[in-house]
């Protein structure tokens, strides 16, 4: 796949003026379970060239939040109103997916107008479905009764193309499925990064993560999408323990806790770092937390200090390898980032990174923060919406909307 404009309908394939265009969005948000407050609007900025694009259309959005049993399994009635003031277009909300109120307000529509309808995850099919066959989604109550309603299915949930659920690979069959130009975007960015022709590429994997980045890591070393993994955080700390080396008790009680397959995941640590010598660069210090010493690899950690940074040492180390790469893939803090104290080792490797000149891909929400806490996002290449959909991507798993896209374009071309 080299981008997405060979193997998808893109918004330039059709004149979308005074038709019914249903769009499906990922506007799922961290959520403040206290005051129910939006505490990040990122992937709602990442849809407006999208919803603009479809000006003289009348749009129909769905979209979700969260999943059933999670605090933050809220309406969309406020993100609606924030998706208007952002794209400075009225957005009204409906609050059903589908049924007669749905279809009322529908066929009240003038070209312009644009409707939000309720969480889809508020409704059984879309979880319950989830991963069903084709003739099974399309006979559900969501696509038999919101299919007739519409001309064009446009998809710009890129943070979840990698979930085969009804409102993202169910319509595939029955009306032309189009790729936004979030998912065009984020496509061609990634393709880009992949090919041999980006030449020497590294990926810096941190942050607390650590199953995602352990299976990234394998694939790409394994497929030589990058020649260097540099891991930090308590990725690092994984690799290090993996290796034999102390990386005190607090530090591997947070990864014993934070991972039931803690034991299966420290294993192929071991593995890939035997796999792949010199590939996979690990810290050769740290900062300890409360006392803000540092400590070289290797020394005995006290039972009272975590490990809250990379130190000097190691920042030289990332920096040289970071010097020499054309592409550089970044997920996930080197530390503690938000506590100004631990700050240092996060602020150092992404000035780097934002300085090198390399083709540069950041992902993961806490690399996004700290890009724009440091003032420094404006000069990565791209910055990509997804989460685990980015993380899947790149390790080449089965992207379920993908493949939906490119068999309703063989479905439709030409009809």
């Amino acid at each position: 796949m080299a981008t997405a404009r060979n193997d998808f309908f893109t918004l330039d394939d059709f004149n979308f003026d005074g038709k019914t265009v249903f769009l499906r969005l990922d506007i799922n948000a961290p959520i403040d379970p206290s005051t129910g407050d939006i505490l990040d609007y990122s992937r709602f900025s990442a849809h407006v060239d999208t919803i603009n694009e479809l000006r003289g259309s009348k749009v129909i959005i769905i979209a979700h939040q969260s999943r059933p049993g999670k605090d933050d399994f809220v309406s969309l009635r406020a993100h609606a109103a924030h998706l208007s003031m952002m794209a400075k277009r009225e957005i009204r909300f409906v609050d059903q997916l589908f049924g007669s109120a749905v279809t009322a307000a529908i066929q009240k529509m003038k070209p312009g107008d644009i409707i939000m309808l309720e969480n889809s995850r508020f409704y059984s099919e879309e979880v319950s479905l989830d991963g069903a066959d084709l003739e099974t989604m399309v006979s559900s109550n969501i696509v038999r009764m919101l299919a007739p309603l519409m001309d064009y299915y446009v998809i710009d949930a890129f943070p979840a193309i990698h979930r085969p659920q009804i409102t993202l690979t169910g319509f595939r069959s029955v009306k032309p499925n189009i790729a936004g130009r979030l998912i065009e975007r984020e496509i061609s960015a990634l393709e880009k990064f992949k090919s041999p022709s980006a030449g020497n590429k590294i990926a810096i994997l941190a942050g607390a993560k650590i199953s995602d980045s352990i299976t990234v890591a394998g694939s790409f070393l394994e497929k030589g999408v990058v020649q260097y993994v540099l891991a930090a955080g308590v990725v690092g700390n994984a690799f290090l323990h993996a290796n034999g080396k102390n990386i005190g008790e607090r530090s591997l009680a947070f990864i014993k806790k934070n991972n039931k397959n803690y034991n299966d995941l420290i294993k192929v640590c071991a593995e890939l770092y035997k796999k792949f010598p010199g590939r996979i660069i690990l810290p050769d210090d740290v900062i300890l937390n409360p006392s803000g010493r540092r400590a070289e690899i290797g020394n005995r950690i006290p039972e009272t200090e975590l490990i809250a940074d990379i130190g000097i040492d190691t920042i030289v180390k990332f920096s040289g390898y970071i010097k020499n790469a054309d592409g550089i893939f970044m997920n996930g803090p080197m530390g503690m980032y938000e506590i100004d104290q631990y700050s240092a080792g996060t602020r150092e490797i992404f000035s780097e990174v934002a300085e090198s000149g390399a083709l540069t891909i950041a992902g993961g929400g806490h690399t996004l923060s700290a890009l724009e806490r440091m003032g420094l996002m404006r000069k990565i290449t791209h910055a990509s919406t997804g989460g685990g959909a980015l993380i899947s991507y790149l390790s080449g798993e089965h992207m379920p909307v993908l493949e939906a896209l490119s068999e309703s374009r063989k479905l439709f071309a030409g009809k």
